[in-house]
C-alpha cells in the first residue's frame, strides 16, 4: 500500500486555459495530456452520441483546462456551457463526507457515536446489531448491511420512514467495520446526525459551509432546486435507438446526502480546488486527511472494467474512494442515476484533479477518466 506521504497536498500555481477562449497558459507539465483529452472528451462524446457533457482539470489554485459539449436535451438548440447544472448522484457523496468529518473536527460529531443515537428508529433484525453500526461505519460504507440495501424501494417511490421500518428485517452479512457494503439509504442516515448538531436542514447547512463560501453559485440540493434551474441539463437514458430524454426523477433526491447535488463544471472546479487543500478556510487539512484515509477494501473495485488494467487496491475512505492506481494514490467517487453520469478524482500527490459531468449514461466516462490518469501518472 502507498505511503501517507503521497497524500500531502502540494501547491502549484497555473494560469487558466478555458477551451473556447484562446488564453496565453503558463508552462505547465501537464498542458500537452489535457489538450489531449479535450480532443478525446469531444471526440468519444460525439462517436458514443452522447447528447451533452463538461469536464474540468484543476492545478493547484488554477483551472488547466475546462471544456464543453452538445446539447442540454437532444434535439433543442441549447448548448451546455460552464454553467449548465447536472445532477451529480452519487458525487454527492463527497460533500456529505465532508461535512460531517468537519463536525466531527469541531467536536460536535464523533465517528464512533451509534447511529441510533441519532436515528432511534433504526433497528435490524437483531437490536443488538443496529447499535453496533456508528457515523464512521454508515459514511465510510463498512456497515455490514447487504449492498444497496432497499435502493429497489427507493426506485419504487416508497417514502423513507417506510424504508426505514423494513430494516427490522435485516440481518448484517458481517460485523460493521469489517466488510464493504456500498449504501445510499444507510448512508443518508448521516443526515439525521447533522441536522441535530447544528439544528439546521442538511441543506441549508450544506450551503452555509460549502457552497457559500467556496462561491459554489449555481449549486443546489434537491429536486425542487434543480427544476427551477433554467440552465439545467435534462436527464437521457441509452435506448436501442439511442440516447432518449427523460424526466427528472425525483426518489433519490430523497436521500440528500447520497445522490442530492445540483452542480455545474465550474461550481465542481472549485470544490476540487478545495480539495486540493487550496481553500483551508473552508476544507481544513485534518478534514481531507480524514475522508481520505483508506478504510475497508473494496475488492470489487479492482475487477471494474476500464480500470482494472490500472488499480493495484481499492478501499473506501469517508464519501470518497481511495484507489492505488498504477502505485499512485487516487481519490475518486463516480455517480450514476437515471440519465446522468459524473466522475470526480484528484492527485493529491501531484495536486491536479479531473471532473466530468454527462447527461446521458454512457460508460465512456470510466474510459476517458482512466486514460486520464494512465496518462497523468505516465507523466
Amino acid at each position: 500500500m502507498f505511503s501517507k506521504s503521497a497524500f500531502i497536498v502540494g501547491t502549484l500555481s497555473l494560469a487558466i486555459s478555458t477551451v473556447l477562449v484562446s488564453q496565453p497558459t503558463h508552462a505547465s507539465a501537464y498542458n500537452g495530456v489535457s489538450d489531449k483529452f479535450k480532443q478525446q472528451f469531444h471526440q468519444q462524446l460525439k462517436k458514443n452520441k452522447v447528447p451533452g457533457g463538461a469536464f474540468v482539470i484543476v492545478e493547484g489554485d488554477k483551472i488547466l483546462k475546462l471544456s464543453y459539449y452538445g446539447k442540454r436535451s437532444k434535439g433543442s438548440p441549447l448548448n451546455v456551457n460552464a454553467n449548465t447544472v447536472f445532477r451529480l448522484a452519487s458525487v454527492s457523496k463527497t460533500f456529505a463526507g465532508s461535512l460531517a468529518s468537519m463536525l466531527v473536527q469541531e467536536n460536535k460529531l464523533d465517528w464512533q457515536q451509534p447511529i441510533n443515537a441519532y436515528l432511534p428508529n433504526f433497528v435490524l433484525a437483531d437490536p443488538k446489531a443496529s447499535q453496533q453500526i456508528n457515523l464512521g461505519h454508515v459514511i465510510g460504507q463498512s456497515t455490514g448491511l447487504m449492498p444497496n440495501s432497499y435502493d429497489n424501494l427507493v426506485n419504487a417511490n416508497v417514502s423513507k420512514d417506510k424504508i426505514l421500518n423494513k430494516f427490522s428485517e435485516i440481518t448484517p452479512m458481517c460485523r460493521p467495520g469489517v466488510c464493504y457494503s456500498y449504501q445510499n439509504v444507510a448512508f443518508s442516515f448521516i443526515e439525521s446526525a447533522i441536522e441535530q448538531k447544528t439544528g439546521l436542514s442538511y441543506e441549508n447547512h450544506l450551503e452555509k459551509r460549502i457552497f457559500k463560501p467556496l462561491e459554489m453559485n449555481t449549486a443546489s440540493t434537491g429536486y425542487s432546486a434543480f427544476m427551477a434551474e433554467k440552465n439545467r441539463a435534462e436527464p437521457h437514458i441509452k435506448t436501442k435507438s439511442g440516447f432518449k430524454k427523460v424526466s427528472v426523477k425525483p426518489n433519490y433526491y430523497e436521500l440528500a446526502p447520497a445522490a442530492g447535488v445540483n452542480a455545474s463544471i465550474t461550481d465542481m472546479s472549485k470544490w476540487l480546488i478545495a480539495n486540493l487543500g487550496e481553500k483551508p478556510a473552508v476544507l481544513s487539512s485534518a478534514v481531507i486527511n480524514d475522508v481520505t484515509t483508506p478504510g475497508v477494501k473494496t475488492t470489487k473495485e479492482l475487477r471494474r472494467r476500464d480500470w482494472r488494467t490500472y488499480l493495484d487496491n481499492a478501499y473506501y475512505g469517508k464519501g470518497w474512494r481511495v484507489y492505488e492506481f498504477e502505485g499512485r494514490p487516487l481519490i475518486y467517487h463516480a455517480g450514476w442515476v437515471a440519465g446522468y453520469v459524473a466522475e470526480i478524482s484528484y492527485s493529491p500527490e501531484l495536486n491536479i484533479g479531473m471532473v466530468m459531468l454527462l447527461n446521458g449514461e454512457s460508460r465512456v466516462i470510466a474510459k476517458l477518466s482512466s486514460e486520464f490518469w494512465h496518462d497523468v501518472f505516465k507523466q
